[in-house]
């Protein structure tokens, strides 16, 4: 998931107060899954229909799709091909009826058209992504107006190429600025105060929401209570927290920490951003699809903290399921996280268990739902999308927090 002073210095209180959000009757917790764009070109291709055949699309309140563009100023659709003029076949199809070659609208977003439209209660959001510079140079003073203009009129008012107009598709803007801080900080505010007035004066309830870091630090002068009453959703990317950019194995996305004050995790990232002024009901849980891995690990302590030779990439979870018959799977109590080690490989990931334990904490903690990066990771059956579902509306009571008394691994079945 990929900074100018400010031109008046009252502008992030005044604007704040006239753009607040529209309230929206939408559940209380919120299941958002993003779509790759990407996905088309996968290997195992992903289709908006794989959410039908695996009943995910009933679970889910809302879709970000990733992604829009955001380049030389102005918003663009990122692929035309995966997102306008693929054709889809009969079997392909949301419908179950082929595209047709001489109509304009196809690809990925006229089969999510499709899927809304089989399903009232779905949102749709554009996520819009680019390069922080992109960004910054967008946000500016004397770019924003016609930045915005450009997002509205495509995304929102639909005119997504010649002759596709589709004014309805999209319920919002997803903003995925990596990272905005220092002088940067005012003019995303002031991005995100512009955008919300001109999205309520388009049409009331829109949906506007920000992707953000595991760390408020990583926003350094950004007015985090200003952010909250523009923005109706706040996903935090409560995932990375360790990877192949490091040589020595480790969580990608735990739940809790043995030493909270030096390792992240989900419950401190939810913390920190309720106390630099975030609504606990405004933040998304962030949860991946995906693990990393490290191979030449010595089998010591499971494989947990130890050197390794990192291996390239992320994969997917439904990849890293199909490895557990040939390994042995294990759980940490503090962190409720999963991991499998063979001796010499070492991979990280959330599996079922774990996705339904963040829900259950993020339904204990009144937060405002899960966000999931992204769709295509998940099994054919949807695991981890039901796992989520059922641990909001179910919760179960939290597991107490502490180590065993000489290991914190438990051995446990594979997924």
């Amino acid at each position: 998931m990929f900074i100018r002073r400010i031109a008046a210095l009252l502008l992030p209180f005044f604007a704040a107060t006239i753009a607040a959000p529209a309230q929206s009757p939408a559940p209380a917790t919120k299941l958002v899954g993003y779509f790759p764009q990407w996905a088309l070109y996968n290997d195992q291709r992903y289709l908006a229909k794989d959410l039908v055949t695996s009943g995910s699309i009933r679970l889910l309140d809302q879709i970000n799709y990733a992604q829009g563009f955001v380049t030389n100023g102005r918003c663009s659709v990122a692929d035309p091909n995966a997102d306008l003029n693929t054709v889809f076949t009969a079997k392909e199809s949301v419908t179950g009826r082929a595209d047709s070659p001489k109509k304009p609208f196809r690809g990925y977003l006229h089969q999510l058209a499709e899927l809304k439209r089989k399903n009232p209660h779905l949102r749709l959001l554009i996520s819009l992504e680019g390069r922080a510079s992109d960004f910054a140079y967008d946000a500016q003073p004397e770019h924003r107006q016609a930045f915005i203009d450009s997002c509205v009129d495509i995304f929102l008012r639909g005119n997504l190429a010649p002759g596709i107009h589709q004014p309805h598709l999209f319920d919002g803007i997803d903003v995925d600025w990596e990272y905005p801080h220092g002088a940067d900080s005012a003019n995303f505010l002031a991005l995100l105060t512009e955008l919300r007035q001109r999205m309520n004066q388009l049409r009331p309830g829109l949906t506007l929401s920000i992707a953000v870091g595991p760390s408020p630090h990583m926003y350094e002068g950004v007015d985090m209570s200003a952010i909250a009453r523009t923005v109706d959703q706040v996903g935090l990317m409560t995932y990375d927290f360790s990877g192949p950019w490091s040589d020595h194995t480790g969580f990608v996305a735990q739940l809790a920490s043995a030493d909270p004050d030096h390792d992240g995790s989900v419950r401190r990232t939810v913390a920190s951003f309720i106390k630099a002024g975030i609504p606990a009901e405004k933040l998304l849980v962030g949860v991946p699809f995906y693990g990393y891995g490290w191979r030449l690990v010595p089998d010591v302590a499971n494989g947990v903290e130890q050197e390794g030779e990192p291996i390239h990439g992320d994969h997917s979870y439904r990849e890293i399921a199909a490895m557990a018959s040939r390994s042995k799977l294990y759980r940490d109590p503090v962190a409720q996280t999963p991991w499998l080690f063979d001796g010499d490989a070492f991979w990280t990931f959330d599996d079922p268990l774990s996705v339904e334990a963040k829900a259950s904490y993020a339904h204990t903690e009144h937060l405002g739902g899960m966000m999931f990066w992204e769709l295509s990771g998940d099994t054919a059956e949807g695991h981890l999308l039901r796992a989520a579902h059922e641990g909001l509306r179910h919760p179960t009571p939290p597991k107490q927090q502490q180590p065993e008394p000489e290991t914190q691994n438990t051995i446990l079945s594979s997924p």
